[in-house]
Formats: structure tokens, C-alpha cells, sequence
């Protein structure tokens, strides 16, 4: 197999701001090459003017990226045939060991339709790699993605660093019944994704302190209290469900711009329905004034230039920041629709 393309998996109705992302990666790194994305298929694929993709690659992560959430090195798609098709895979796939599998489809409504078949292919595929003697767990060969659509299979390759391992690379989260609201899977995902094992274990700690700014009906509120920290949930408006009356909550009606805390606090948090540079400012000048350790924002984007809209939020938190020594991340998470997820924490 000899990839001559980069795929990019995002949310269906973000593939020109994906294509807009990688189109200036691709500047700042130097690598001549160019987008093509279809609206609604999730799906944008980056080619090279000249030159090969791993030029773009070597230098490139998913980790860092805004919108794209899946990544690997494809060449063009193969039919599928009705029956052996184990075999055709195999055939697109060439001599190449890999270490791992990962069958996908993209997350709109065409792909939804393949995805019960890359479910079924999943295990004649492994064990067809096992007989071909390309199957290498645990080694350094690339993990193979196998990705079905109406444009037929994708089949493709990912050195380490560059894809997610989870298909699609969307989180699998659960919602509670006594959840007040589906928005807590936001700040769940955004821990998973800014803080790694060791983080979460230092950062999220029993009888740590926190603000919720913008609070109601309680979603944010009701995960960071359920993790055992003591929460200040800032917000006219009331608080639903259990989390009204939990123990460690305390409700304070207020405009979110404008209270500031008591004291510092471990965790500034807010999902509030404000113009992005705004929020942004806010939530910046939290940390730079040592009122927080950590925080977590999201931005909400306009439906047009949406990258355009979180570079200009990047820059706000820097001018804010200004000379603080922070760490800070922006992420389309899979749990956000217009808009995007923002971490600020410890250099």
C-alpha cells in the first residue's frame, strides 16, 4: 500500500472549517498541498501539490488539532464486493504488518448506514490479518483503519501519534438518569481530553473548590459535585433536579460577568450563551488574576468562518493572559455542536 493522501474525520457540517484548518497547518509548516471536502460527509482529505504526505505528517498532530477527530494515510477507496471481502482489503492493504485495527464510519448520516458492516468485518478481518501474518499487537507497525462510506472502503494506515484509537475517535460516555442535563458530558469529555490519568487524579481531588459561571439547570454543577468537589453555582436562574438541593452546592444567583469569588478556587467552569471573545476574556482574566488553577469554557462559534472565530479567541486569551505561564487547548469536542470546548491550566 503506498498512501498518497492524508483523511480527516470531523463533524458533519464542519468540513470547510476543518479543510480552512489544515489549509493554514499546511502553510505554517511549509507543505504544498490542498483540501477537497463535500458539505455533510464529515469527511476532508488533504493531498499534496508535489512532495509526498508524510512530509505534512511527520510534522502534524491530531492531538493538537481544533476540529479534525480521526487521521490516517489513505490512497483511493476500493469496491467492496458482496462476498469475500476480507480479501479485497487484504489485497488494498499490500504486505504491510500492523499492530491494531480500527473500523469506522464517518459520523453523518451516510456513514451511519455502513456502520453495522464495519462492525461485522471487524473480526474476519483480524483473524485474516493473523492468517496472512500482518497481525504484530503491541509492535511499532501502524494501526490500520478501515473506513466505510458510499464511496466504498477506505483503507488506511496511522504511524503512532497520528489517529485517535477510538473508532471515529468519539469518546463513548454514559448519561445518568439523575443527570439534570446532557451538558455534563461536555466537561466529562474535556477532562478526558485535556488532562491525562495522572492530571485527573491531581486536578480533581474530594473537597477541591469550584465555580460554575452560568450554571442553570446544573449539568457542569452536578459532575464537578459528583466528583467530590464543593461548587459555587453562579446563576439567576434556577438549578434542576438534585443537584438544587446537593450537599457541597451552593447556589448563588448573580450575573456570571460580573461576581467574582471570595477567595481562589480550584476550577472556573462555564457554559454560558455569550459572544466566544467574550467568554474567552473572561475566563482568561480568572486564571491570569490567580482566581482559578484551572479552567474549563466553551465558546460558542457563529455559523460562518467558526475557524476564523476561534483564532480570535486564541488571541484574546493570550492578550489576557499576557505574560502568565499557562497552558491552553481548544478542542471540537464530540459532545459540542456550535461550538468549541477551551482548557487554561498550569504551564
Amino acid at each position: 500500500m503506498k498512501p498518497d493522501r492524508l483523511l480527516l474525520l470531523c463533524r458533519p457540517g464542519f468540513e470547510g472549517d476543518t479543510a480552512a484548518e489544515i489549509q493554514a497547518a499546511a502553510g505554517e509548516i511549509g507543505f504544498p498541498g490542498y483540501c477537497r471536502a463535500s458539505a455533510d460527509t464529515g469527511r476532508v482529505t488533504l493531498f499534496p501539490s508535489v512532495g509526498a504526505i508524510t512530509e505534512f505528517t511527520d510534522r502534524w498532530q491530531l492531538a493538537g488539532a481544533l476540529f479534525p477527530r480521526q487521521a490516517f494515510l489513505t490512497a483511493d477507496p476500493v469496491a467492496l464486493p458482496e462476498r469475500d471481502r476480507v480479501s479485497t482489503i487484504l489485497g488494498a492493504l499490500g504486505d504491510v504488518p500492523v499492530s491494531e485495527l480500527v473500523t469506522e464510519t464517518p459520523d453523518s448520516e451516510g456513514g451511519r448506514a455502513w456502520t453495522r458492516l464495519a462492525r461485522a468485518l471487524d473480526g474476519p478481518l483480524r483473524r485474516g490479518l493473523t492468517e496472512a501474518g500482518l497481525w504484530r499487537p503491541g509492535s511499532e507497525a501502524p494501526r490500520l483503519h478501515l473506513l466505510l462510506d458510499d464511496d466504498g472502503a477506505h483503507v488506511g494506515l496511522a504511524p503512532a501519534g497520528l489517529d485517535d484509537p477510538r473508532p471515529g475517535g468519539i469518546p463513548r460516555l454514559k448519561r445518568p438518569k439523575s443527570a439534570p442535563s446532557r451538558s455534563f458530558l461536555k466537561l466529562e469529555e474535556a477532562w478526558q481530553t485535556f488532562l491525562d490519568a495522572e492530571e485527573r487524579g491531581r486536578a480533581l481531588q474530594s473537597g477541591m473548590r469550584a465555580v460554575d459561571l452560568g450554571a442553570a439547570p446544573g449539568g457542569w454543577t452536578w459532575l464537578l459535585q459528583r466528583r467530590g468537589l464543593e461548587v459555587l453555582a453562579v446563576d439567576n436562574g434556577p438549578l434542576k433536579g438534585e443537584v438544587a438541593t446537593a450537599e457541597g452546592v451552593t447556589h448563588i444567583r448573580a450575573d456570571g460577568f460580573t461576581w467574582r469569588p471570595p477567595r481562589p478556587v480550584d476550577w472556573l467552569v462555564c457554559d454560558m450563551v455569550e459572544r466566544p471573545q467574550r467568554v474567552a476574556a473572561l475566563a482568561a482574566d480568572w486564571f491570569a488574576a490567580g482566581r482559578c488553577r484551572y479552567a474549563v469554557f466553551n465558546l460558542k462559534l457563529p455559523m460562518r468562518r467558526r475557524y476564523a472565530a476561534v483564532e480570535e479567541c486564541r488571541k484574546v486569551i493570550r492578550d489576557h493572559l499576557g505574560h502568565t505561564p499557562a497552558r491552553v487547548a481548544v478542542r471540537h469536542l464530540y459532545h459540542d455542536r456550535d461550538e468549541v470546548t477551551a482548557f487554561i491550566g498550569p504551564a
